[in-house]
């Protein structure tokens, strides 16, 4: 059988996200969700904290991605942020790496 490889989306999320950033940030990224078993890095090198609304959209994110048997990774959390309580809970739900090429390299058949 043969392997089809697939494409991987690295986005890099805002350093802001509030409804009005994630609802925008939500929609481009759909585009990428809507190709068929979506790919999906996001950068969270630029978050500067990691609060409630951003935990709901990086789970959106993956919820959508999942509809299309898709899958979600996050790259690059913030140190301040690596110790914050759920973070744990995070864990279980994300694959966490410290490195985009680590992300991308973790998806079978990825190009």
């Amino acid at each position: 059988m043969k392997s089809i490889k697939r494409s991987v989306t690295v986005e890099k999320m805002p350093r802001v996200v509030n409804e009005m950033h994630g609802k925008v940030f939500f929609r481009e990224l759909q585009r990428h969700i809507n190709t068929g078993r979506p790919l999906i890095v996001l950068d969270c090198s630029s978050l500067y904290n990691l609060d409630n609304y951003i935990v709901y959209v990086l789970l959106c994110c993956l919820e959508e991605a999942m509809k299309c048997n898709g899958d979600v990774k996050l790259v690059a959390l913030p140190s301040d942020v690596v110790s914050a309580p759920y973070i744990a809970k995070l864990n279980r739900i994300f694959d966490i790496y410290n490195t985009t090429s680590d992300a991308v390299s973790s998806f079978p058949n990825s190009k």
